[in-house]
């Protein structure tokens, strides 16, 4: 399965809805990050006060330089989320996610309520 992406932004709730399918090459990398550069022009809310659910579940195992890529992506201080969910089965995606995160706070959940819960529960740690 070739990727495949959508992102979705609900501006009255700060929030930024992402899913992604299948394997990434360095080109639908670079396609995801052209769309959410325009998602974020779509955010009412100050910069990096909005919240980001990314759908996994469909997602393949991927190749070591799109990690290494994702890695970078999700270090890019101007997209950072004031929180960050992830929905995904366990995997060995999730490993593959994990490695991505760095250390940067962020929760995993198997459903997409749960995480929704998670995100507007409150601030315990927010992302700086």
């Amino acid at each position: 399965m070739s990727a495949d992406f959508t992102i979705d932004v609900e501006p009255e709730r700060d929030l930024v809805r992402i899913r992604m399918r299948g394997f990434f090459t360095t080109e639908d990398i670079d396609a995801f990050l052209v769309e959410r550069a325009t998602a974020h022009g779509r955010l009412t809310c100050g910069p990096n006060q909005h919240l980001t659910l990314n759908d996994l579940r469909e997602m393949k195992i991927q190749a070591q330089e799109s990690v290494e890529t994702f890695r970078t992506m999700l270090a890019d201080p101007a997209y950072r989320s004031r929180r960050l969910a992830f929905v995904m089965g366990k995997t060995l995606a999730r490993t593959q996610l994990n490695r991505a995160l760095d250390q940067r706070y962020a929760r995993c959940f198997e459903d997409v309520a749960t995480a929704e819960a998670w995100l507007f529960a409150g601030t315990d740690r927010a992302a700086a």
